[in-house]
């Protein structure tokens, strides 16, 4: 069955013009997608996306991060998507991540790590909605 989740392209990748390599890598690996825009958050809006990790040492860090720039958010489908994206994405520590991985090949560090993907297909569809009303979505 195919389901979905989102993507982001990070500031640090779009900053460093990867843009273009990671969404041919998303049509290559055989992903649909269905929504795409760029968007600069701001800090409330980022805090929000990420209220999950809220009191964590990490999230004052990374909402300040995803508010920095621009970033590309994509709402993607395909057979098992959240587990295809995070295996072609790669490890949250770029030193971590497999060869030829997404965060691998453009991540700068564990802060800055090229990409965005849903940990399930429940909060992928909850991600898709923050960024994307439904009439946004083109469906193949």
């Amino acid at each position: 069955m195919k389901t979905r989740t989102l993507a982001i392209i990070k500031p640090d990748a779009v900053a460093s013009g990867h843009t273009g390599k990671i969404i041919s890598r998303i049509t290559n690996e055989g992903f649909s997608i269905l929504g795409s825009k760029q968007i600069k958050m701001n800090l409330s809006q980022a805090e929000g996306f990420y209220d999950i990790h809220r009191g964590k040492p990490f999230f004052e860090e990374l909402t300040q991060f995803m508010s920095s720039g621009s970033c590309i958010v994509l709402a993607l489908e395909k057979e098992n998507a959240v587990k295809e994206w995070r295996n072609v994405i790669g490890a949250t520590n770029p030193d971590e991540a497999d060869e030829g991985t997404i965060r691998k090949l453009y991540a700068k560090d564990l802060g800055q790590n090229a990409v965005h993907g849903s940990d399930s297909a429940e909060n992928g569809q909850k991600e898709i909605a923050y960024f994307f009303a439904e009439f946004e979505l083109i469906l193949n």
